[in-house]
Order: C-alpha cells, then sequence, then structure tokens
C-alpha cells in the first residue's frame, strides 16, 4: 500500500503521521524536528514551559530542519494554554494542537494568524462543533492512547461516524504502533495518524535512559489507569507512584504553582511527569499507550519511519 499525503490547511505532509505531543519535556525540538525532516508532523509539548523555553525549542527545531513541519501541543487545561498558543503563533509555528480539554478562543488565534488549529475529540459533536469554529482538522484519539483520556472507546468505534461527520481532515490516534496499525486507521476512514508512545521510545526522545528502559521493559499487565488533577482519566505504567495515586495515598503538593485552571491536588502532576522525564521511575508518573509493550527497541526516528513505510509497502 503507498500511504497518502496528510494535507491540514495549507499544510501537506509527504507522510500522513503526526507525533504526538508528549509532555512535560518527552517531545522537544530535537525530536520534532526528526519527525518533520523524515516527512511527518513534529510536535513540541509546550505544556509545562515557559514562554521563554517554549520560543528557543520552536528555534532550535527550525535551525534542525529546513523543511519539517513543526508544530506545538498545549493542554487546554494549562492555566498559560493561550499565553502558549499566542507565544507559538509569534514564532510563526506550523499549527497547534491542543487537548486535555476544549477551547473556542484558539480558533480566534488560528483565523488572526492563519495558524491551522487541530483539537483533539473524542466524539461527533465536538469535532462538529471544532469545524463550525474553525479548526483545520481533528485528532480523534481512542482509548488506547496514552496520558490523558477523553473516552472509554476504541478508536475503531470513534473515528467513523467522527469522519461521516465533518468535511476537515481526522487523524486517527491511540494505540498506533506498527505499519499494519497506520493502514486499518486509514482504511476506517483517517486521512492521517498520530503516534505518541512509539516516538517517546526514540532516539531522539527526550526522556533520560532510564525512563527508555522503562518503556522497553513493559508489559501489557503494566498499564494502569489513574485519576489526574486535570479532571481526566490518564492511562500510565504501573510503578509506586501510580499505585499511591490509585490508592489515594500520593503527597498532596504542600505548595502550588497555579499550572491547571482547575485542580483536584491529589497530586503535583507536573512534578510527577517532571520526575518520570528526568528517568525517576520509582515516584515519577509514566504515561504510555495502551500497547506499549510490542515496542522492543529504542531506534532513531529515521529508522521508525523506514520500517513503517517498509511494512505498509507488502500490505495490499
Amino acid at each position: 500500500m503507498k500511504l497518502p499525503e496528510l494535507k491540514i490547511g495549507n499544510l501537506v505532509a509527504k507522510i500522513p503521521i503526526i507525533q504526538g505531543g508528549m509532555a512535560i519535556r518527552i517531545s522537544t525540538a530535537p525530536l520534532a524536528a526528526a519527525v518533520g525532516e523524515a516527512g511527518g508532523i513534529g510536535l513540541i509539548a509546550a505544556s509545562g514551559m515557559s514562554f521563554d523555553e517554549l520560543r528557543k525549542e520552536i528555534r532550535l527545531a527550525r535551525s534542525l530542519t529546513s523543511t519539517g513541519i513543526i508544530g506545538i501541543n498545549a493542554m487546554v487545561a494549562a492555566r498559560e494554554f493561550a499565553g502558549l498558543v499566542k507565544t507559538a503563533i509569534e514564532e510563526g509555528i506550523d499549527l497547534v494542537v491542543a487537548g486535555a480539554g476544549f477551547s473556542r478562543d484558539m480558533f480566534g488565534l488560528g483565523k488572526e494568524s492563519g495558524t491551522p488549529i487541530v483539537p483533539i475529540v473524542s466524539s461527533a459533536k465536538l469535532a462538529k462543533i471544532s469545524e463550525s469554529l474553525g479548526a483545520s482538522a481533528v485528532i480523534v484519539e481512542g482509548k488506547e492512547a496514552g496520558g490523558h483520556l477523553g473516552t472509554d472507546q476504541p478508536l475503531h468505534s470513534l473515528l467513523p461516524s467522527i469522519k461521516n461527520a465533518v468535511k476537515i481532515p481526522v487523524i486517527g490516534a491511540g494505540g498506533i504502533i506498527s505499519g499494519q496499525d497506520i493502514v486499518d486507521t486509514l482504511r476506517l476512514g483517517a486521512d492521517g495518524v498520530q503516534m505518541g508512545t512509539r516516538f517517546a521510545a526514540s532516539k531522539e526522545s527526550n526522556a533520560a535512559p532510564a525512563l527508555k528502559e522503562f518503556y522497553l521493559k513493559a508489559k501489557h499487565e503494566d498499564i494502569v489507569l489513574i485519576n489526574s488533577p486535570v479532571g481526566l482519566p490518564g492511562r500510565a505504567l504501573k510503578n509506586p507512584f501510580a499505585e499511591k495515586i490509585i490508592g489515594s495515598t500520593a503527597p498532596v503538593p504542600e505548595s502550588c504553582d497555579g499550572c491547571l485552571k482547575h485542580c483536584a491536588r491529589n497530586f503535583c502532576i507536573i512534578k510527577a511527569l517532571i520526575r518520570a522525564q528526568q528517568g525517576d521511575v520509582e515516584t515519577g508518573l509514566v504515561f504510555t499507550g495502551e500497547y506499549i509493550h510490542k515496542i522492543d527497541e529504542i531506534l532513531p526516528v529515521k529508522e521508525i519511519f523506514n520500517r513503517l513505510l517498509a511494512e505498509v509497502e507488502v500490505i495490499n
């Protein structure tokens, strides 16, 4: 099978793969640039970054690829969401992907600058609202995804109805690891796919070596759901900290930086994600997709693309 190009607004990705924006600081400039350079769409995870840090990351990504498409992913639940989007647009970002909530205001920012806005949705209703407000595409995320989840329904049951509800491009996300997964998702009607976990376990991922090794050791039975302070369930790998969250014994923050618009304060998610990114797999929160156990090698992005394309090519 030959993969189609992915068109979002005036952007054209030669390979219809968007790399998921994984915070905190898993998806930074080197990963986003490598994916863009390979022909996909690379995303910098903006949540948890200062405006200055985001500017530096965008500029670094631009210096690492001359033609690659670079976007950001930001959590709507973050207090600085609007500021992050404005900062990225000022830096000439190619597109904005937004998840963990929904914001009507972001579409106005996109219209003013001509920047494609791509919300992550889990229902036909929200996809139609997004289209009416000016979304350039939507990402449909099933329950198989890592991190914050907006549904308990699998991707294959969500995507067809959402594709039929809108005329803008629809990108499938959640549990996509292999070339066969890509083909299956396109055959459901998707115009492209988003892959997060496969790129978290790449050479260019900013995850610490200890975290990448933790990914490789993961088994299917190690996957758990936790209650995030954001107000959504989250898919993570079981470790002592995740077990404390599930048992409601995780340490409550003594002080609060106010990083979220609304926070349940059952634990500090920003600090927990930072600990994991830095390699603390005991007291950090390790977000992951449902099929991480299928990944057994940490590969360069270019090799991941080569293998995916080779797998797709032999499928009739």
